[in-house]
């Protein structure tokens, strides 16, 4: 694999955790969300990464070869979740049915600051990977002269 190569596939990771970071905080900015144009509260949404399911037990696949054709991370889709609203109790709310229960967004905070770290640190070792290549780079640079 090439140094730019290397670059390619880091650089991959670093634009598929952005997307997945910009849906967290959507997320996160419509977590009281009663009310969007579709009708309903906010449906979370989730980021789905390209997987390659090769069907093969994990000793085989300790034996292949690299395969040079998986070269990047791709985001495959965004979906939304198929949760059910959580009925939050406020009859005084513009939205509340007929027995005051308003239909709120099932986003935990919680859950969402989780990916949200996740994601940070997926993005860091992608920007890891990108400073060791090109400390690799200067290095066979420095070793021609």
């Amino acid at each position: 694999m090439s140094f730019l190569e290397g670059l390619k596939i880091s650089a991959s990771g670093l634009s598929a955790e952005r997307i997945r970071m910009n849906v967290i905080s959507s997320n996160l900015a419509n977590a009281n969300t009663s009310r969007t144009e579709e009708g309903g509260p906010y449906k979370r949404k989730d980021v789905l990464f390209t997987a390659r399911n090769s069907g093969l037990s994990f000793d085989n696949l300790m034996r292949l070869a690299f395969d040079p054709n998986l070269k990047e991370v791709k985001v495959d889709g965004i979906t939304e979740d198929r949760r059910a609203p959580r009925l939050v109790y406020n009859p005084n709310h513009p939205d509340a049915n007929e027995n005051g229960y308003v239909a709120m967004p099932n986003i935990s905070v919680m859950e969402e600051m989780v990916n949200m770290i996740t994601s940070n640190r997926s993005f860091e070792s992608d920007t890891q990977a990108i400073n060791a290549t090109k400390s690799m780079a200067m290095t066979a640079i420095g070793i021609g002269r």
